[in-house]
């Protein structure tokens, strides 16, 4: 009895350590990540404001929290305002801020 479990165990790990076969119309999916939200990125001089799918309204703070610059931007526009060089806080609506480096 306990030859033939050996040898039904040693069957079994034999067949479970075989290469699956993948097909030849096998091709591995590529998924692409795309920015749908507004976007504001600082740059040499300026900031770059993207509003993405939907109209977007940014505020521009100072880094002593006053307000330089509001921009309201349409769906799919995307703009660049000139700026000195420093740290920005831009707020786009309640849905996010962050802070932005001007070079």
């Amino acid at each position: 009895m306990k030859r033939i479990l050996y040898i039904l165990v040693c069957l079994l790990a034999v067949g479970m350590t075989q290469a699956v076969p993948v097909p030849d119309n096998f091709l591995p999916q590529r998924v692409e990540t795309t920015t749908t939200g507004p976007t504001a990125q600082g740059a040499e001089g300026r900031i770059v404001f993207t509003a993405g799918n939907s109209d977007a309204t940014f505020n521009v703070y100072s880094i002593t929290g006053q307000l330089v610059k509001v921009v309201r931007l349409n769906a799919d526009q995307r703009i660049s305002v000139d700026f000195s060089k420093g740290f920005y806080i831009v707020k786009c609506g309640n849905q996010w801020s962050r802070k932005v480096v001007v070079r």
